[in-house]
């Protein structure tokens, strides 16, 4: 039996191609700014290694770059705890760098991308400080989730949350007389304290970050933490446990009503701006249906896609994803983003088996999500088929989630290693040296021992990015009939893709010329077999 009959096609976006925003269809490249290229020898990749591997980027063949955060930061979580928004952080240059980075990448024909951070800031915050400084009720405590405690004394935290990184999500400060005073709520880590989004003055403040950086040219922001900036006013219990980082669960302090109207409050500051400036929202949700209301034509004009990237390997459940997702967005102006990896998960090689196995998976997993309708996100490293590093001596650890879990969960950093570039020893051309160290079988991942050979995994990516470029343009998908463990669909812009997800080879029909494959294939004639783990392109 077929693990599809005959779907409807779907059309996930509304009328009008001419004109549309080039986002749409985008491939957008995640740079994590630490680890991409060290250009000045300190072991930390910063703005000047960017500029320098630009030349990589553009032959890849993505259309934008999205920098994570570069702002001045103690690091207490890699530059997601912000202690001056307008500004550079010194480990990765200056706003001139900045600004040279923004020029060369415009040159090279690729849009830049930044990380907005508006859920919290970091404890170094002139605003936290001024905060601490000041007394309970003040205008300056005001800017933040400030709560006197429970109990007695109040030396109970103001309800049961907890951080996203594990503990309590409450931490107590010591008051100006050296008495034990009120709460401080932190999502993230206690060197993350949330901003109070019902404070006119935080909204004012983020609209003009805002301008700050889209005057020295940005063409948009990915917002993290999208659907938290607002928490219920009455701050009540959750009664159950949080089950690790990507519980979407409902919660009091998720995807609150208000923040929409803050959305449309960016989004008329982003369209104030020539060259389609977009926004781009991080929403963990439970559903699909929740996070298009994130998309709606006055809010943002991208969300990701996290149901594909947490899907098991096998046929039945991407199609469910794909058909459900493709589905919402039905009738829709948007179109569905989709992504792989990122700097928060495992990397999809180890998350699909590990090594050869994991590897023809990941292969055939980049051609699946590159030919569906919508955009793409590709995480540094993906296209060079690079695994999690799991064994990374625990006193180089970093992510805060390594020590609030009791050092039971070793955090993010295993994503987060620097790429290899070139040689035989590691640091592999990152830099003189690398803050996290690469393991010795990156030799064969690196971007100049592949960049020869035809069979690579990042000459893939570039085969499958030139191409994506002549059909890029789906907006329908057309599932076809298929044996157990394939996934068969075709778009209305001539591509096809078959994918045999299964642990036995497979025989289909030929769905027109072959243009590329994730592996070798057979053919006889109209018949063509794939082994396990592959994936094919048609032009029909």
């Amino acid at each position: 039996m077929s693990i599809t009959d005959a779907r409807p096609e779907r059309r996930p976006a509304g009328p009008a191609e001419e004109g549309e925003g080039w986002w749409r269809h985008a491939v957008i490249y995640q740079v994590y700014v630490r680890s991409f290229a060290d250009g000045n020898g300190d072991g930390i990749g910063d703005l000047a290694g960017i500029r320098a591997r630009l030349p990589h980027l553009a032959s890849l063949g993505v259309d934008a770059v999205w920098l994570t955060p570069f702002y001045t930061s103690p690091m207490a979580d890699g530059g997601y705890d912000v202690a001056d928004y307008r500004s550079v952080d010194p480990l990765f240059g200056d706003l001139a760098q900045f600004d040279a980075l923004v020029a060369d990448a415009h040159g090279a024909g690729l849009r830049i991308i930044v990380d907005i951070v508006p859920n919290h800031s970091s404890d170094e915050h002139t605003w936290f400080r001024q905060a601490l400084a000041a007394p309970p009720g003040s205008p300056e405590r005001a800017r933040y989730l400030f709560r006197d405690g429970r109990g007695p004394d109040g030396s109970e935290p103001p309800n049961d949350w907890e951080s996203v990184f594990g503990g309590p999500a409450w931490t107590r400060v010591t008051e100006a007389d050296g008495r034990p005073g009120q709460w401080y709520l932190h999502l993230f880590d206690s060197k993350q304290p949330d901003f109070d989004w019902r404070n006119p003055e935080v909204r004012a403040e983020f609209a003009d970050i805002l301008r700050f950086w889209l005057d020295r040219g940005v063409d948009g922001f990915r917002i993290d933490v999208a659907h938290g900036l607002f928490k219920h006013p009455d701050l009540p219990d959750t009664g159950t446990k949080r089950s690790g980082m990507l519980d979407t669960s409902a919660r009091p302090y998720w995807d609150q009503e208000e923040v929409h109207e803050v959305y449309r409050e960016w989004r008329r500051i982003l369209d104030s701006y020539p060259g389609q400036r977009i926004g781009v929202a991080e929403a963990w949700l439970p559903d699909t249906a929740r996070l298009l209301r994130y998309l709606r034509p006055d809010e943002l004009h991208q969300a990701f896609n996290f149901a594909f990237l947490t899907a098991d390997w096998s046929a039945a459940a991407f199609l469910e994803v794909i058909d459900s997702t493709l589905a919402t967005f039905d009738g829709h102006d948007s179109l569905p983003s989709w992504v792989l990896s990122n700097h928060d998960v495992t990397r999809h090689v180890t998350r699909y088996g590990g090594g050869e196995a994991g590897l023809r998976r990941a292969r055939a997993a980049a051609m699946i999500m590159l030919a569906l309708p919508g955009s793409a996100y590709v995480y540094q490293g993906e296209e060079l088929g690079l695994e999690e590093v799991t064994d990374l001596p625990e006193d180089l650890l970093q992510d805060p989630t390594w020590e609030r879990s009791g050092r039971t969960d070793r955090g993010r950093d295993g994503c987060r290693v620097p790429l290899p570039w070139a040689g035989h020893e590691p640091p592999y051309a990152f830099g003189p040296s690398a803050w996290l160290p690469a393991p010795p079988t990156w030799r064969a991942h690196t971007v100049d021992a592949q960049h020869g050979d035809a069979d690579s995994v990042l000459n893939l990516y570039r085969t499958a990015l030139r191409l994506r470029r002549e059909f890029r343009h789906a907006r329908r998908l057309r599932w076809l009939d298929a044996p157990d463990n394939v996934l068969d669909y075709a778009t209305d812009s001539g591509l096809a893709c078959t994918a045999n997800m299964g642990t036995e080879p497979v025989e289909v029909i030929a769905r027109g010329e072959l243009l590329l494959a994730s592996r070798p294939v057979e053919r006889h004639g109209d018949r063509v077999v794939l082994a396990p783990d592959t994936a094919v392109w048609w032009r029909q």
